[in-house]
């Protein structure tokens, strides 16, 4: 069974899982590197946790932690045992469509990439970079967010502006949350016990970021981010679909910068920008229990998101099978589900059944005159990328 190491490195954080097989070993998250308040570092590993608290300037010095706790810790006896190393980067362009092995000349070509998402594929890079150069007697593999998407038709990945634009600098949908979109929906396929090449599903990752994704055979053929994670759904703090027009009226009004008006809908925008909270849970408490209205506001324009994507994506089908709720929330806030859910019998044949909702773990929840199947899946995008590893490296 292959050894693998999967890495996942955000702007301030790194997460890594290691898999013998499709067993995960052991699990490790570093963050807040470069706080002055320090670096959170925690391990678990065989029903046990290991945390602590040092300061860790970069990533460098992050992934030497890591591996330092892994051999510390027993898990791993040596480096040198590792056969494989993943790497997600969110944004591979039009070039990078599946599992890449990693040389110096891709990691040129990623770069090139960073300003289509300067957030994510930067300290993504950067993790590659620092891997290769202290390991590379290692093979190291891309898995890219974009990929899954990768077979989406022009008339729905085409932008209608000057098609030069288009022709000279790629502008186009290119889609985000590709590894969960497709894990999930090969596991409901699985678990429906029906092949995937003949199902038509509506993935649902619902967290912090968020994104709806139409798949037939086992393809996406539409999802809700575009060209950057800012477009499609409302989110913790990104604003979602939006006239574009908005921002240089903000500008011309206010005098903010382009750079600014983007920190703007990145940041202090979505569910954060409308009442003032980004967790789920806190907002749902406060619409439910103390009456918040701009938490109910927040609620309401967040589900009429959804329910529109549904439905759209429901007639781009043609027919609809199932549909997925995954993600922090999707997976976990029965209260979402059922808003989700609601009035959608008649038109579209999704009848939830609140019950089954309520059980925790309950992975199937619709009711049985339901003609569309409700699931509930967790998504498991590490074990996704080292089953991509594996297969790559054989």
């Amino acid at each position: 069974m292959k050894k693998i190491l999967i890495f996942n490195a955000g702007s301030s954080s790194i997460k890594c899982q290691y898999f013998i097989g499709e067993l995960s070993v052991a699990s490790i998250l570093i963050e807040e590197i470069g706080s002055k308040k320090g670096t959170n570092c925690t391990l678990w590993y065989a029903n046990s946790q290991d945390t602590h608290k040092i300061y860790i300037s970069n990533y460098t010095e992050a992934i030497n932690e890591i591996v330092s706790m892994l051999m510390h810790s027993g898990v791993l006896p040596s480096i040198v045992d590792i056969d494989g190393i993943g790497h997600r980067v969110v944004h591979g362009g039009v070039d990078f469509i599946s599992p890449t092995i990693i040389t110096n000349r891709v990691i040129k070509s990623l770069e090139k990439l960073i300003p289509l998402a300067p957030l994510h594929n930067k300290a993504n890079i950067e993790g590659i970079k620092i891997m290769n150069k202290q390991y590379p007697n290692i093979r190291q593999v891309a898995i890219f967010d974009t990929a899954f998407h990768s077979k989406i038709p022009y008339y729905a990945y085409l932008y209608a502006i000057p098609y030069n634009l288009y022709e000279d600098f790629n502008i186009r949908k290119y889609g985000f949350h590709g590894i969960s979109h497709s894990f999930v929906s090969k596991e409901c396929a699985n678990l429906l016990e029906t092949k995937i090449e003949n199902m038509n599903i509506i993935s649902i990752h619902l967290g912090s970021g968020a994104s709806i994704s139409a798949i037939r055979g086992g393809y996406s053929i539409d999802t809700s981010m575009g060209m950057t994670p800012l477009d499609g759904l409302i989110m913790g703090t990104r604003c979602g679909e939006i006239d574009p027009a908005i921002g240089l009226y903000i500008s011309t009004e206010t005098g903010k910068t382009i750079e600014e008006i983007n920190d703007i809908y990145n940041n202090d925008s979505g569910l954060k920008g409308i009442c003032g909270e980004s967790d789920m849970r806190d907002i749902i408490n406060s619409a439910n229990i103390k009456g918040d209205r701009l938490c109910n506001i927040a609620l309401d324009m967040y589900i009429y998101r959804i329910k529109k994507f549904i439905g759209s994506y429901a007639v781009a089908l043609g027919r609809l099978d199932a549909i997925i709720f995954t993600g922090g929330v999707g997976e976990n806030s029965s209260v979402i589900r059922e808003m989700v859910c609601e009035g959608l019998g008649s038109l579209l044949g999704i009848v939830i059944d609140n019950e089954k909702n309520s059980i925790k773990n309950q992975k199937i929840i619709n009711k049985d005159n339901s003609k569309v199947k409700i699931c509930v899946i967790p998504t498991n995008e590490e074990l996704s990328m080292a089953r991509d590893v594996s297969k790559l490296l054989n």
